[in-house]
């Protein structure tokens, strides 16, 4: 067993795992973060992506152990004290959801997205960023709209 620690959504959190534990295994079965879903264990769908360090990552295929130290955010961290992150608040006034399990990564996707990209996202960039995120239940078309809505008021915010 090895032991792991990193700060996750601001707090300092610790374990004992096998070498072989994925961070979303961590976070999901040690720590009970569950909003980081697990769709397809090959970083093809998205649904368990976090901030690593700031950076959106597939914790699918990240081992644990090499997060040690790290600062980690998941779909749980991202809101805020007085209310949901403008990201989040975006996907629900615009119905970029619908049954909900993509929506986690696709959030952290974007909010990633726009620390990389800008809070000025055509549809053609958000959906070629989007390329790595799969819905199961929709054209895409409202979460196209939806992280266009939630960049621009993550300028004011």
């Amino acid at each position: 067993m090895l032991r792991v620690a990193m700060r996750v959504n601001g707090a300092e959190v610790s374990g004992e795992i096998e070498a072989r534990t994925l961070l979303v295994e961590f976070l999901r079965q040690h720590l009970g973060l569950t909003g980081t879903h697990v769709g397809c264990d090959t970083t093809q769908c998205g649904c368990c992506t976090v901030h690593v360090n700031d950076v959106g990552m597939k914790s699918c295929t990240l081992l644990a152990i090499g997060c040690d130290g790290a600062d980690i955010t998941t779909i749980e961290g991202l809101a805020r004290p007085d209310g949901l992150h403008p990201m989040q608040a975006a996907f629900c006034d615009n119905h970029g959801l619908q049954c909900g399990f993509c929506t986690p990564g696709m959030i952290m996707s974007a909010t990633d997205m726009v620390r990389r990209k800008g809070h000025d996202l055509d549809a053609a960039t958000v959906r070629k960023e989007l390329e790595g995120n799969i819905c199961r239940c929709t054209g895409y078309h409202n979460i196209v709209k939806a992280v266009q809505a939630g960049a621009a008021a993550m300028k004011t915010a």
